[in-house]
């Protein structure tokens, strides 16, 4: 095998003609190189045939993988051609992506590090700054976007906010429930945010979703509805339960305040402990806690009914669905007559969101995998020791959980 084919190989050079091969000043690996006639003068965006405008400026470098200690780069003309579409522009070349200075099989190692380590120990080990591996990621999920459609089958989908820093900053989340993958994510949590991912998905489409799975945040269920007005909405059980939780620790205040009044020290004690008890599931707690809940149930019945309230609502997504749907009345009932103005409230809510519950319940759709992404999301954040841009933060994660990871270099 000629050298000339060896430092195509090792640098992962195709459809070019390597010319020649030297050490610079700095003792950086240079390798010259053409495109083959083939893929000469094509637009660098489009890659669409066009007639050259002039010879650019000169000749540029492109940084490559190492080679061994040594960093080494590839040298090539870069002229501009003029494309019908897009004007003038650098003309394309097959080893780099367009407006990019590193070559594609670098990005993709810069990438798929990204997705799998942290920012900086990626700039450290790849010797680029921080700004850069967000620049190499925004590049490769953009090219991987334009090489598959995400929403070509979209029929189930789930949405949800995901914070990405501290002072109210949120990130809507959209994943697909057939193939649980990221498929949009923009700074924001409002309407306005959300009506940008179905302009993006357009009528026809809009109209081919027939469930979304959701909180129950307004924001998300006004939107849906205007957009997609054939879609069942289905309401998280998660947060229908917590509902439940949050009623029963609102009750549970009162009567603390009331025993606190009534200067019942060690009532009010007692049920500032048993927050714990009342919130959690009953196979999950000890001997002790068992016991702690029986003394509830003898001594303070509002706060006893509040828990088996919470309970039985906890029970409605686990049993058969004609079974849970009228369990779900029945609770609504027994809500509305128990007294407690937190479930008196909560039962007016539930009445409120019935429909989508019911929804969820018959077609077994919750917001479990979204809820799963957020926690990815949280990790990718956390790793990266937090971020300034929010498109930073929406790149990495389209790459790591939409799909769009590349393999690594020569790997299959």
């Amino acid at each position: 095998m000629r050298p000339i084919r060896v430092w195509a190989m090792l640098l992962g050079i195709a459809k070019a003609v390597v010319e020649a091969v030297e050490v610079d000043d700095q003792g950086a690996v240079v390798v010259s190189v053409r495109p083959r006639r083939s893929e000469r003068n094509r637009c660098g965006r489009c890659r669409r045939r066009a007639p050259r405008y002039d010879a650019g400026e000169g000749r540029r470098r492109w940084r490559a993988l190492d080679v061994g200690l040594s960093s080494a780069y590839i040298e090539a003309e870069a002229p501009r051609v003029t494309c019908p579409t897009h004007g003038v522009v650098v003309a394309a070349v097959p080893w780099a992506r367009h407006d990019a200075r590193f070559t594609r099989t670098f990005e993709d190692q810069v990438a798929w590090l990204a997705a799998n380590a942290s920012k900086s120990a990626v700039a450290q080990l790849m010797l680029v700054t921080w700004r850069t591996v967000g620049g190499i990621v925004r590049r490769v999920v953009a090219e991987a976007r334009t090489r598959t459609d995400p929403f070509a089958t979209l029929r189930r989908i789930g949405i949800d906010e995901v914070s990405w820093r501290k002072g109210k900053k949120y990130l809507t989340v959209v994943l697909d429930h057939d193939t649980g993958r990221l498929i949009w994510a923009a700074a924001g949590a409002d309407e306005k945010t959300l009506e940008a991912f179905f302009d993006l998905l357009g009528e026809e489409r809009c109209a081919q979703i027939a469930l979304v799975s959701a909180d129950g945040a307004s924001w998300i269920s006004n939107v849906v509805r205007r957009r997609c007005p054939q879609a069942h909405q289905c309401t998280d059980p998660f947060h229908v339960v917590q509902w439940a939780t949050d009623a029963l620790d609102e009750v549970r205040r009162e009567v603390w305040n009331a025993a606190r009044r009534n200067k019942q020290v060690a009532l009010a004690k007692s049920l500032k402990g048993a927050r714990w008890v009342l919130w959690r599931n009953p196979e999950n707690l000890t001997e002790r806690q068992t016991a702690r809940l029986e003394e509830i149930a003898q001594t303070n019945q509002p706060l006893y009914l509040a828990y088996l309230l919470k309970e039985q609502l906890r029970l409605v997504f686990q049993l058969p669905t004609d079974e849970a749907i009228a369990l779900l009345g029945n609770w609504v009932t027994w809500a509305q007559a128990s007294g407690l103005k937190p479930f008196v409230k909560l039962a007016a809510t539930i009445v409120t969101y019935q429909q989508r519950i019911e929804a969820g319940l018959l077609h077994g759709l919750s917001n479990a995998r979204v809820e799963s992404l957020n926690t990815k999301i949280r990790l990718i954040i956390r790793r990266g020791f937090g971020f300034h841009d929010a498109k930073a933060v929406t790149a990495l994660a389209m790459l790591s959980l939409g799909g769009f990871c590349p393999p690594l270099p020569g790997r299959a």
